[in-house]
C-alpha cells in the first residue's frame, strides 16, 4: 500500500470551478489556457493571468495545480508551442500534462524544472510503454481508460517510481481514448486538439440504400430502442473505489469534466472525497457516494473497463438518451460574504431547500425574520426563506436565474455552498430522465 492516500485530481474548467473543487474535497486540479489544450472551449475561459491567480490560490490552500498542454501540434504550431510551454512554466504550475513524445521532450529542454504527467492521449497500457516514457523524463502516467486495475499493478510493479493516475468518473469516448475523427469529418472540428463537438451523442436516423436503381429507404426502428448508436455511458467507479486504493498501484484517482457545471466539480469531488476517506477510516459505503453522483446530469453509468474487460460488458452504451436530469437542481451559490446568495434556478419564500455545503463546514441554526436554517433527522441542513430580500432590503416575491441581484441569508453559509432541490422534472418525464 501507499504510505499516502491516494490524490483525488478534480477537473478544473475556470477559476470558480477550481475553487469548488478545492473546496468539496479536491487534492489537485487540471487546467489549461486553450491553444494546445484537449478542451479549447474550457481553456478559453482561462486567461494567463486568471490560471496563475488559481495556481497561486492552490497553493495558499496547500493543493496543486497541473496544466494541461495534451493537444497534438502540427508543424506549423510548434513555434507557438515553445512560447506557450514557456509562458505557462512561468506560472508555476505543479505539474505540465503532455501526451506526445516530442511535446515531452520540448517541455524537458523549455521547463526542465516542471515534472511531466503523460496524458491519457499516449494510451500506455503496459510497463514496455510506460518505460520509454520514464526513460524519457515522465513521472507520471495518466493510464489509458482502457486499462485494467491487474495491468496498472503490473506496471507499478515492473516502475514503482512511475505515478499512476487514472480516471474513475466522466464521459466516456466512443473511440478509443479519444482517438475518435467522426467530429472532424462531420463538423471539421478535430477531437485530438481539443475541438470535438461530441457528434458521437447526437441522436441519428439510419438509412438503407440500393446503388443499383437509387433507393432509398429510412430504416423505422422499434419504439423505445433509440438511435444514439454512438452514446456511451458515463464512467462511475464509486463502488470500486475500495478495490482501486487497495490495490496500492494507484496514486491518483482523476475525474473528468472540465466542461460542465459548478454543482458537477462539487459533488464529483464531494462525493470521491469521501470515498477515499471512508476507505481510510474503514467504513466505506458505496451506496452513499452514488446517491450524490445520481444527482448530476448524466447519459446513465456503468463501471467501463478497469474491472471488467470490454468484452465482458453489455452496459457501456446508452442508446435511448445523450444526457439526463440530474435528481436534483442548484437553486443558489453563497458568495464570499458568505452572507448572500446568487440564484442559479428558482427561489421561492417558504419552500425548503437543501443545502449542500462544502466538506467539513460548520453550520450554524438560526431562525429570524429573513427565514431560517435548520437540521432534520435525515442529518442535512435545510433552508427556508420568510422575506427573499435583495442586498438593497428590496422584497422580491420570489428569484429566478437570470437575476444577477444579491439575496440575504438568514445567516452565514460557508463560501460556494449550494442550495439544491428535487427536480421537479423527474417526475413527469419518461424513462429518458431515469440515471
Amino acid at each position: 500500500m501507499n504510505n499516502e492516500k491516494t490524490e483525488l485530481l478534480s477537473p478544473a474548467g475556470n477559476l470558480e470551478k477550481l475553487k469548488i473543487a478545492f473546496k468539496y474535497g479536491a487534492d489537485a486540479v487540471y487546467g489549461g489556457v486553450s491553444h494546445f489544450s484537449l478542451r479549447i472551449r474550457s481553456g478559453k475561459e482561462f486567461t494567463f493571468e486568471t490560471f496563475k491567480e488559481g495556481i497561486d490560490y492552490a497553493h495558499s490552500q496547500g493543493k496543486k495545480v497541473y496544466a494541461t498542454i495534451n493537444g497534438f501540434p502540427f508543424n506549423s504550431q510548434i513555434e507557438l508551442l515553445k512560447k506557450h510551454i514557456v509562458a505557462m512554466a512561468e506560472l508555476k504550475p505543479d505539474a505540465l500534462i503532455v501526451a506526445a513524445p516530442g511535446v515531452v521532450r520540448l517541455c524537458r529542454e523549455l521547463a526542465p524544472d516542471i515534472p511531466i504527467h503523460l496524458s491519457t492521449q499516449a494510451n500506455v497500457m503496459n510497463y514496455l510503454d510506460a518505460q520509454v516514457f520514464y526513460d524519457m523524463g515522465v513521472r507520471r502516467i495518466i493510464a489509458a481508460r482502457e486499462i485494467s486495475l491487474k495491468d496498472v499493478k503490473e506496471i507499478k510493479k515492473h516502475l514503482p517510481e512511475m505515478e499512476i493516475e487514472i480516471f474513475v468518473h466522466g464521459s466516456m469516448c466512443f473511440s478509443y481514448s479519444g482517438r475518435c475523427l467522426v467530429s472532424a469529418v462531420q463538423m471539421g472540428r478535430v477531437p485530438n486538439r481539443g475541438s470535438c463537438a461530441n457528434d458521437c451523442r447526437f441522436e441519428y436516423t439510419l438509412y438503407a440504400a440500393n446503388e443499383d436503381h437509387s433507393s432509398l429507404f429510412r430504416l423505422e426502428e422499434e419504439p423505445g430502442v433509440g438511435t444514439y448508436i454512438f452514446n456511451a455511458k458515463d464512467m462511475n467507479l464509486a463502488s470500486h473505489v475500495d478495490e482501486i486504493l487497495e490495490s496500492g498501484a494507484v496514486d491518483s484517482i482523476k475525474i473528468e469534466g472540465r466542461t460542465k457545471s459548478p454543482y458537477y466539480a462539487a459533488v464529483t469531488a464531494f462525493a470521491y472525497r469521501s470515498a477515499i476517506d471512508d476507505f481510510y477510516a474503514g467504513k466505506f459505503d458505496a451506496s452513499k457516494y452514488q446517491y450524490e453522483l445520481a444527482t448530476t446530469k448524466n447519459r446513465g453509468f456503468t463501471d467501463a473497463y478497469l474491472i471488467h474487460k470490454p468484452f465482458e460488458k453489455n452496459d457501456t452504451q446508452n442508446h435511448e438518451y445523450a444526457l439526463s436530469k440530474g435528481s436534483y437542481e442548484v437553486s443558489g451559490l453563497v458568495t464570499e460574504d458568505e452572507m448572500h446568495f446568487l440564484c442559479k434556478y428558482k427561489t421561492y419564500a417558504n419552500e425548503e431547500t437543501e443545502i449542500f455545503a462544502p466538506l467539513d463546514s460548520i453550520i450554524n441554526e438560526v431562525d429570524n425574520e429573513i427565514g431560517k436554517i435548520y437540521k432534520k433527522e435525515d442529518g442535512k441542513y435545510y433552508i427556508s426563506f420568510k422575506k427573499i430580500l435583495t442586498e438593497t432590503d428590496k422584497e422580491l416575491e420570489s428569484v429566478h436565474s437570470g437575476n444577477t441581484n444579491k439575496i440575504k441569508l438568514p445567516g452565514k453559509l460557508p463560501y460556494l455552498t449550494m442550495l439544491r432541490v428535487e427536480n421537479e422534472e423527474l417526475e413527469t418525464c419518461e424513462g429518458s430522465c431515469s440515471n
